[in-house]
């Protein structure tokens, strides 16, 4: 299934498929060195009616692509430094791991939610916010994965559509639904989440060939999600997940991939060469899929699902991050004893080219009740973060200093 626009079908532009395949998109060299992104054909720009910067999704080769929409473009004066990069353009971006805000109707936060966030807002302040949104938000459509009364050890979270809005008030920006979690209400509870994003203002990615396309300081950025799990881009099947990949790449100048993959628990830490399994599923193998995506065009890997931090790596120049770890578990929904309790914001920083400018990470954690905190004190997620780097990738481990800067080896 892929995400439903909100701009009505008389607002895209019409161009033909034999005009696309006459002149495809291409990069080439630009001022200073640099790729730009062209084409032939006129994408139309549109901005007011409340639609907060929406790109829509990509519906298959046949179709068109679809309108850029651009972000509104605030400057982050206190965002964090990052690693000082050459002079030229660069787009910077946070992300975060899971995020459950909470489980309706028993297990939601205090206030309704209001200044969730409130520990970690600054820490997320980029020029695109981005998180993994790992529940739908819905009321209850009857239809809950594990049935009524539930199943044991059977986990389905929803929290009110209205939370749309405390994503939106802490920057988010734009939300990876190819998880586990999205379809714990079925397809309504899914439909339901897209209309609560879109109406907040917020984009999404992560359904099966969904490319969701943003402007940023003039810049195109692609951003797709990927799982092991039906109606979303499939980390398991790398010839598709090539294929997209490489159609995202002809459509923008810098391409992020979103990926929900891995083993989950306390002890699945470590990244190792092969397929993790979890409960008879199939989680995919992080390592080839990462480097195959980043073959394929991809200029960064955002990892989670493990709900524990692991460690980052670079390969041809490229930043993977193996899981950013749990970032917000509203209602004590995520387990929050020893190292589960620990995740962090990734910010990244990446010439147009899609050379990497530079990068930093900042240590959260879940507080009693859930909710993201900053580790401002301790970082330990941060500490975390260097030992599993160092431990899993050796000579391709990323440099990560004591102040959470991210650099590739020396």
């Amino acid at each position: 299934m892929t995400g439903r626009s909100t701009v009505a079908t008389a607002c895209r532009p019409t161009v033909s498929s034999s005009s696309m395949n006459a002149h495809p998109p291409q990069r080439h060299r630009g001022l200073f060195g640099r790729p730009v992104l062209t084409a032939t054909i006129a994408i139309a720009v549109l901005a007011g009616a409340g639609l907060g910067g929406v790109a829509l999704a990509d519906r298959g080769s046949d179709t068109p692509p679809a309108p850029v929409w651009k972000l509104p473009q605030a400057a982050p004066a206190t965002a964090p430094e990052l690693e000082s990069a050459p002079v030229g353009e660069t787009i910077t971006f946070s992300a975060t791991g899971d995020i459950i805000m909470g489980s309706a109707p028993g297990k939601l936060p205090a206030n309704d939610g209001q200044g969730f966030f409130d520990s970690v807002k600054e820490g997320l302040k980029s020029d695109l916010v981005m998180g993994n949104l790992e529940q739908p938000l819905t009321g209850d459509t009857g239809t809950s994965k594990c049935g009524t009364p539930p199943r044991a050890n059977c986990f389905a979270f929803r929290s009110p559509p209205s939370y749309a809005g405390h994503l939106a008030d802490a920057g988010f920006e734009l939300l990876n639904t190819a998880n586990n979690h999205s379809k714990d209400y079925g397809s309504q509870g899914y439909r339901n989440t897209v209309d609560a994003l879109e109406g907040a203002g917020l984009k999404h990615t992560g359904a099966q060939d969904q490319i969701t396309v943003v402007e940023v300081k003039g810049v195109k950025v692609a951003v797709v999600g990927f799982s092991p799990y039906a109606g979303a881009n499939n980390l398991n099947d790398l010839s598709a997940a090539r294929a997209v990949i490489k159609k995202a790449a002809g459509r923008a100048d810098l391409v992020v991939v979103q990926v929900h993959m891995g083993a989950e628990g306390s002890g699945m830490g470590h990244v190792k060469p092969g397929t993790e399994t979890f409960f008879g599923e199939n989680r995919g193998d992080p390592i080839k899929f990462s480097k195959a995506v980043i073959d394929a065009g991809a200029d960064v890997v955002v990892g989670h699902g493990p709900h524990v931090l692991r460690g980052m790596q670079f390969y041809q120049g490229k930043l993977i991050a193996y899981s950013l770890g749990n970032f917000a578990g509203g209602g004590n929904t995520l387990s929050s004893g020893g190292v589960l309790k620990y995740g962090g914001i990734l910010h990244v920083s990446l010439h147009q080219d899609g050379s990497y400018a530079g990068g930093k990470f900042l240590s959260t954690y879940l507080n009693s009740t859930g909710k993201p905190t900053r580790d401002s004190k301790n970082e330990r997620g941060l500490a975390r973060v260097r030992e599993l780097s160092t431990a899993d990738f050796g000579d391709t481990a990323a440099t990560i200093g004591e102040d959470g800067s991210i650099a590739p080896p020396a």
